[in-house]
């Protein structure tokens, strides 16, 4: 038989355009499972055949498990046991033992015929895929072989791809025979074979339409900086380009609209705004509401906020149908955005005047009148009272030298007199809580006056327990938790 093997892999792997070893592999699991057929029970066979000469041995084998931990006598064997037989056996490693070669017959060779079959075809429809991701293309044109409850099948050639439900653009009819183009969103190589997985409605999709549509994008004259979509409906672009000769939104939307109209007929008429990119995170979010217009804006850095003022007939269109356009310009510019009327903004102004102004007045031991001057100075914390540059103090008229040393000291030791107290309520028991990446003193002492000291009582806490108990962000509480957790899953994994 072994030259009928090794005959049988050679025509195999010319026939099917696979590697020889493919074709091997394919035939030792064919081997391994007619030889499975000798056992009542379920055993673990291993087969492997010699290259060369095509002869094959067979092992029955069984897995080494700790002492205690057996589940299965038929695969299993405790390393004490496994000890008697091979002295630097591991856990993990196998326990083997020869068998005799089972001679395959009629319906033995027509199952291993089968299982050599079934692997050459998964082999060449990986080695088609391979081929197709080697070219580099990021999307894929091809006809809609079929429709089912879990989306479409597209094929191209030899080449079957899925595109799912939930990445097909919605209220978008599909039907069997037609040409269709979507993204290649990865390669799913569970299951039977590999198969790609596309998308319609990825942010990238639309990239890469613009970039076949654009020859100045694939030129390198143009940039996509970011894309936002709600597929189907709408969808903002930012585009930049340090060429001054280049009109970014007039080359994108080419001659009459024959670009952009290129495009959002490849989506199923979903409208594309475009807009200006800018390093100015203000300008960009200005151009990312387009077309609202704005009044006014306020960037809130620490919070990566901004409260974008617009007119009372401006308030629809900044927001959109179903809050869609702030929506899609947050997504666009990575900003988180409150769009407010003019009225609101004045209202929220005069709230946080107001509680500055009381924290000045109530820390500093000041009447309403200096802690305004202050406020309308730009002070906006006891810090930057305590510790902007002497010299930038002086420059406000309202204030001689003494009173603003007075303010710099009264500052200062309430600063002091404040951290002194969060070291207290710390403690010792908080240390590790502050060895958490992410952790500062001044959570952990937010946390303290919470009753969470340790580590473990952080990780016993949900995430809306942490954000009630101390204000952060729902984020930054999941991340906290997590960590928090992390040395229970290491000590149960040793």
């Amino acid at each position: 038989m072994s030259r009928e093997v090794l005959l049988l892999v050679d025509a195999l792997a010319r026939e099917k355009n696979v590697a020889r070893d493919v074709v091997f592999a394919a035939l030792e699991t064919a081997l391994a499972s007619a030889t499975k057929k000798r056992f009542k029970e379920e055993v673990d066979v291993r087969v492997t055949i010699d290259r060369l000469s095509g002869d094959y041995e067979a092992f029955r084998r069984w897995q080494v498990v700790p002492d205690g931990e057996l589940e299965d006598h038929d695969i299993q064997m405790i390393l004490s046991e496994a000890h008697k037989q091979v002295a630097d056996v591991q856990v993990g490693d196998f326990i083997e033992e020869e068998l005799d070669a089972v001679e395959l017959g009629r319906i033995g060779a027509q199952a291993a015929k089968q299982v050599i079959l079934q692997r050459i075809r998964e082999a060449e429809r990986e080695q088609i895929i391979d081929d197709f991701l080697a070219r580099g293309e990021p999307i894929m044109s091809g006809t809609v072989k079929r429709i089912d409850r879990e989306g479409a099948i597209i094929e191209t050639g030899k080449l079957e791809a899925r595109l799912p439900r939930d990445q097909m653009i919605p209220k978008e009819n599909l039907r069997v025979g037609d040409r269709v183009r979507a993204l290649v969103l990865r390669v799913n190589r569970e299951g039977r074979g590999p198969q790609l997985i596309l998308s319609r409605t990825a942010p990238d999709f639309i990239r890469h339409l613009f970039t076949n549509e654009v020859p100045e994008i694939e030129q390198g004259l143009l940039q996509i900086k970011a894309a936002a979509r709600d597929a189907g409906v709408r969808a903002k672009i930012a585009v930049h380009t340090t060429d001054r000769r280049i009109d970014p939104i007039g080359t994108c939307v080419g001659v009459r609209g024959s670009r952009v109209q290129a495009v959002t007929g490849e989506l199923a008429g979903e409208r594309v705004d475009i807009v200006l990119w800018s390093e100015d995170p203000a300008q960009f979010v200005i151009g990312a509401l387009a077309p609202a217009n704005v009044s006014s804006i306020v960037v809130d850095e620490d919070k990566h906020a901004m409260d974008v003022v617009v007119d009372e007939d401006n308030l629809a269109l900044a927001i959109g149908t179903g809050g869609r356009n702030v929506r899609l310009a947050s997504e666009l510019t990575g900003w988180h955005i409150n769009i407010m009327t003019r009225e609101e903004s004045q209202q929220k102004s005069a709230a946080e005047r107001g509680e500055v102004r009381n924290v000045f007045m109530q820390q500093l031991d000041v009447d309403e009148e200096v802690a305004d001057i202050l406020i309308d100075e730009g002070f906006t914390s006891l810090e930057e009272i305590a510790y902007v540059p002497l010299n930038e103090m002086l420059e406000i008229e309202a204030f001689d030298e003494d009173t603003v040393n007075e303010l710099r000291d009264r500052a200062r030791n309430v600063l002091l007199t404040e951290a002194i107290a969060t070291e207290e309520k710390i403690g010792a028991a908080a240390e590790d809580l502050l060895s958490l990446e992410g952790m500062d003193r001044d959570l952990a002492a937010r946390l303290s006056d919470s009753g969470v000291h340790t580590r473990d009582e952080l990780a016993e806490l949900a995430v809306d327990e942490l954000v009630d108990a101390t204000g952060i962000d729902e984020q930054r509480a999941r991340d906290l938790i997590i960590r928090a957790r992390a040395h229970w899953f290491e000590s149960e994994q040793a």
